[in-house]
């Protein structure tokens, strides 16, 4: 391509040595391979140039595709300002090629040798600086320096001397850097902090498998260290999908898209390629607008090896961030190397990109062995473990979860500074139980990601667990602004909103949750408690209808078996508590069903059989005995049921084991000795055990349906009843049936009624206010007794409340 001349059409001029087109007396730039299909069009006005022609004389030497040329080609009408539809310039001829249609003037021939004075120049240009661009090599990254990431420039050859070069060639990069940032100061940014982009899955030419999922999954880890871009999550992208009418699976390609892109109302995409050019990779990226499909920025680089293409894709991204409009200064701050940030190993970077894609299709069971494949590949693949934590969370087993997301927080030095906040968040929420720490590390990463929807969701998951329901239901709703399709959001709104009683806006959550095509089971876990709450068989049938045969039978069981316990069928209530345990065994989800056995344990010791409560939590307990849960259920079962010695045993071990734990220390621990001292004739101590009220015994419980029995509360109206303060134990019962968006089906909240009976009748006896506390007495016994007119008649409890309240109609109070 002939490479002189000062060419004129319309109000520009191209000066062909200096390489630089100006607007009139503005210097409007152009990356290296736009200017040289610009060149190439001027020099050949009026001509029909193939595509074939264009890429065999503008870039000869070069590896580059049809997809750069389009590039170049939609670079140059934006830098022409023609807008969509005007072809002032440049006309696309559909199958045949281009057409430069402007009429162009010859100023000075090709055979001047003219290089302007660099002085005269600098003068002339805006803000005293000329944007020289020379000819800029492809980015290689090689073996021996793969982080350097520099072009190299060609010093231009003309006729002067060795030392004149050297001065010139060091004055042209000079002039490039500063022209090059002059003109980042004063353009537009293509994108703004509030965008959110699209991933297109990689072209990928070169034959190798390996690359497929795992580049684009890599880029998706690179670009979500920017606290400025913001990316589709791919819980979204499969809902569009499936509006769009295409599978989950359908491939990505840029024309599906850019209609992704424009049908969920998003700015732009981002397309990658990868090709081999003999041993080396060719990786390009280009970001489209997905409006008018002008690119907005492109980069392309070239690994010198198979090892070294993370590298080089993790360069591209970085430089593409601060091309859309971020900072330089974040993209320093929060540029981890993807190596680091990932792994080394693109094949456990490939089983972790199969993981993603299955657990978005077909839940955590599935997506389980290609994250368990990508921890055998690199065993120092942090977030491969965080993955492993969330798929066992998600199933049920939070045991085995806490070891993985252990491994993650060991780790967590080989992971993206967002990634590291996820890890230590999620590790101080779901091992250690060190609820302050989590709640102070998911506020730095909301400060630090505020467009991180998973900050938000960390974040609330902690308010709820420390029963602060007013703030974790608002920054939930932060979340779903945020991003309006992740299911998660949905699934925690709706249990807040529960927690806090306000049943017609769990409703609407869900419904809108289901409008949305989202679903999980805990959704109808909370579907099934606001028809228990309602007393509405029909819709409990529905729910467990809907239970059947999947493979969280098991909870929906867990919860059938409850509310047959709370109206007291407890041969019913253990028949779908074997059937839920045997079916989470045979889904490998041992601890799960552990739990619902341990939970059963804990309603045969309160209703007094003690012999079969002790049966139960001893199995549990030998189920899942590395379980938290299920530990501190037989614990407390066996403190209720008269066995001192298993329940000290397994409450100084949950001491020691979990001694941060804020649930454990306050919540668990404090239950389990206050009941020790109640079995030892000691009211007193059991209340000092339990101090005063707080709002963490609020808080969910997760491995129990997301629902909080209220244990604490419980064993302190016990205690005060033992104590004869029935005013106080009146006060804990009455808790328990004011929140019974908490404690749904559970035990304590049949109880509680007895509970409130027990502790007004004592009151009776009083001068002041005596029938009107035996009023309210034998109210609370006829509720309960009325609650439980169909239980089985040979439970304890059951026989004691008949008696207590025969004697109290009859003018007795009972003891």
């Amino acid at each position: 391509m002939k490479t002189g001349g000062i060419f004129r059409f319309g109000e520009f001029q191209i000066d062909a040595r200096a390489r630089t087109l100006r607007r009139k007396e503005e210097i409007v730039a152009l990356s290296f391979r736009a200017f040289d299909v610009l060149l190439y069009f001027v020099q050949n006005p009026g001509k029909v140039l193939t595509r074939d022609e264009l890429l065999k004389n503008v870039w000869a030497d070069s590896f580059v595709d049809e997809n750069s040329l389009a590039q170049s080609i939609s670079m140059l009408r934006r830098a022409l300002d023609e807008k969509p539809g005007d072809n002032s310039y440049i006309v696309t001829l559909t199958g045949r090629g281009y057409q430069f249609v402007a009429p162009v003037q010859v100023v000075a021939p090709e055979s001047l040798d003219i290089v302007p004075d660099a002085a005269t120049a600098a003068s002339n240009s805006p803000g005293g600086m000329i944007f020289q661009q020379r000819t800029v090599r492809t980015s290689v990254i090689t073996e021996e320096k793969a982080s350097s990431g520099r072009a190299a420039l060609e010093a231009p050859a003309i006729g002067i001397s060795k030392l004149g070069k050297i001065a010139v060639g060091i004055f042209s990069v000079t002039l490039l850097v500063a022209g090059a940032l002059y003109y980042r100061s004063h353009q537009g940014k293509p994108l703004t902090g509030k965008d959110i982009i699209v991933l297109a899955d990689f072209s990928n030419t070169t034959g190798d498998a390996v690359f497929d999922d795992t580049l684009k999954t890599a880029l998706n880890i690179s670009l979500r260290q920017s606290p400025f871009l913001n990316v589709l999550s791919d819980s979204e992208v499969t809902k569009t999908l499936q509006q769009m009418t295409l599978s989950a699976g359908t491939r990505l390609t840029p024309q599906v898209t850019r209609e992704l892109c424009l049908r969920t109302g998003k700015k732009a995409y981002i397309e990658g390629s990868i090709g081999s050019l003999g041993s080396q990779y060719v990786l390009g990226l280009k970001a489209v607008n997905c409006q008018n499909g002008d690119a907005l920025a492109e980069e392309q680089a070239t690994a010198a090896s198979k090892e070294k293409v993370l590298d080089a894709l993790g360069q591209e991204a970085s430089k593409l961030r601060t091309e859309l409009g971020e900072s330089l200064a974040t993209v320093r701050k929060f540029d981890v190397p993807l190596i680091q940030a990932t792994t080394s190993s693109l094949e456990a970077l490939k089983a972790y990109s199969l993981g993603r894609k299955a657990f978005n299709a077909k839940g955590p069971a599935a997506s389980l062995p290609y994250d368990q494949r990508a921890i055998e590949l690199d065993p120092n693949f942090a977030m491969g473990y965080l993955l492993l934590g969330y798929d066992y969370t998600n199933l049920g087993e939070v045991g085995r979860a806490g070891e993985y997301l252990t491994q993650a927080f060991q780790l967590r030095e080989h992971a993206s500074e967002m990634e590291k906040l996820e890890i230590t968040a999620t590790y101080y929420r779901n091992v250690t139980g060190e609820l302050d720490k989590a709640a102070q590390i998911s506020q730095e990463w909301i400060e630090s990601y505020p467009r991180d929807v998973d900050a938000y969701i960390a974040l609330d998951l902690v308010y709820g667990a420390q029963g602060q329901y007013e703030k974790a239901a608002e920054i939930t709703k932060q979340a779903v602004r945020l991003v309006p399709g992740r299911t998660f959001s949905y699934m925690n709104l709706a249990n807040y909103t529960i927690a806090l009683q306000h049943f017609d806006e769990t409703r609407q959550v869900i419904h809108e949750a289901q409008a949305r095509k989202l679903d999980d089971f805990i959704l109808h876990n909370v579907l099934y408690a606001l028809a228990f709450l309602g007393a509405d068989s029909a819709a409990m049938a529905e729910q467990q209808q809907w239970f059947a045969g999947k493979r969280e039978e098991n909870f929906g069981l867990a919860l059938a078996s409850d509310t047959e316990a709370y109206i007291g069928h407890l041969r019913k209530s253990r028949e779908l508590t074997k059937r839920a345990v045997d079916l989470a065994i045979r889904a490998d989800s041992k601890e799960s069903g552990a739990i619902w056995q341990a939970n059963a344990a804990l309603q045969q010791a309160a209703y007094g059989n003690a012999a079969e409560a002790r049966q139960m939590a001893a199995a549990a307990f030998k189920l899942a005995p590395a379980s938290q849960g299920v530990e501190s259920e037989a614990a407390l079962a066996f403190a209720m049921a008269g066995d001192t010695g298993r329940a000290e045993s397994l409450a100084q071990d949950l001491g020691k084991r979990f001694p941060l734990d804020t649930q454990m220390q306050s919540l668990w621990l404090s239950a389990i000795q206050a009941q020790l001292a109640l079995d030892r004739k000691n009211p007193t101590a059991g209340l000092n055990a339990l101090q005063t009220a707080s709002p963490i015994e609020l808080g969910q419980i997760l491995f129990v349906n997301n629902i909080s029995c209220l244990y604490p509360v419980y064993v302190r109206g016990e205690a005060y009843l033992a104590a004869g303060q029935g005013s106080a134990a009146a006060a804990e019962f009455q808790k328990i049936l004011d929140h019974s968006g908490i404690v749904w089906n559970c035990w304590t909240g049949a109880l509680a009624h007895l509970g409130v009976a027990r502790a007004n009748a004592p009151q009776s006896r009083s001068s002041q206010g005596g029938d009107a506390d035996r009023v309210r007495a034998l109210a609370a016994y006829k509720d309960f007794l009325t609650l439980w007119k169909d239980a089985d008649p040979d439970i304890p409890i059951l026989k004691e409340a008949k008696a207590e309240y025969a004697k109290l109609q009859a003018g007795a109070i009972p003891h």
